[in-house]
């Protein structure tokens, strides 16, 4: 049996760092074979390295078939893995009071209203849930997240004052839109514009790779003509269409 000193160990306790998967295992295993006679208990001793591994990575060395782990399927569950029917019902109460980013800037689209706190109070009278199944505030706020639900308030104007009526109205038009979702015979769309885009030989920023710079006006004032866009979405399909008008 060829020796190891504590210096050429500890070179490869290093090397095995560097290491991850199955090359550590080979690698391993090849140390074992090599040194300490494919003895995996002696093996683990002088190196600190799990016996049960060396012999899994000494096997595929015999072999030649190499184990496949499947770390996606290990691990803690999310909430809304074990709780099957929960990110439905989330969607369910969140979809009504949900809008679009109007500035489109956003990777994250869907910015809702509802809180954290209002969504567990919501599933739990609207959808049957006890108290007991559910997870606490912070884990709901982060599977609204996790299914593209920011807590953002999207403001177009900032109202001047806000009337007692607007929660009012806004529960109103939530009754509504939830009745028209549970309504076969009902279509409910939404329908925005977008801003204004000028039309003409403007730089908003853009970039190119041609040897010579593109060159553009400095302001974008007396356009050829103005864009603007719409967008019509089937709220309960999610099917989107988008047409422009120009002016």
């Amino acid at each position: 049996m060829k020796k190891l000193n504590d210096e050429k160990k500890e070179l490869i306790r290093e090397a095995v760092k560097r290491l991850k998967g199955y090359e550590r295992r080979e690698y391993q295993a090849f140390i074992a074979l090599e040194y300490f006679q494919g003895n995996a208990r002696r093996t683990e001793s002088a190196m600190g390295w799990g016996r049960e591994m060396l012999k899994v990575g000494m096997k595929e060395i015999e072999t030649g078939i190499r184990c496949i782990h499947r770390y996606k399927d290990t691990g803690r569950k999310r909430t809304e893995d074990k709780i099957e029917t929960l990110s439905e019902d989330i969607r369910a109460i969140a979809d009504p009071q949900t809008q679009a980013d109007p500035s489109m800037k956003s990777g994250r689209l869907t910015y809702t209203r509802i809180t954290a706190k209002a969504m567990r109070k919501a599933l739990i009278e609207n959808k049957g849930y006890k108290d007991e199944q559910l997870p606490c505030e912070n884990t709901i706020g982060n599977i609204l997240n996790r299914l593209g639900y920011n807590l953002k308030r999207v403001l177009k104007a900032k109202p001047a004052k806000k009337i007692k009526e607007v929660d009012e109205i806004f529960e109103n038009v939530w009754r509504v839109n939830e009745a028209s979702d549970n309504n076969p015979n009902a279509l409910r769309i939404s329908i925005d514009a977008k801003a204004k885009l000028n039309i003409g030989n403007f730089s908003r920023g853009g970039k190119s790779r041609d040897k010579e710079a593109k060159k553009a006006e400095d302001h974008d004032m007396n356009p050829i003509a103005k864009l603007v866009p719409y967008g019509i979405l089937n709220v309960v399909t999610g099917h989107l269409t988008f047409f422009w008008n120009f002016t």
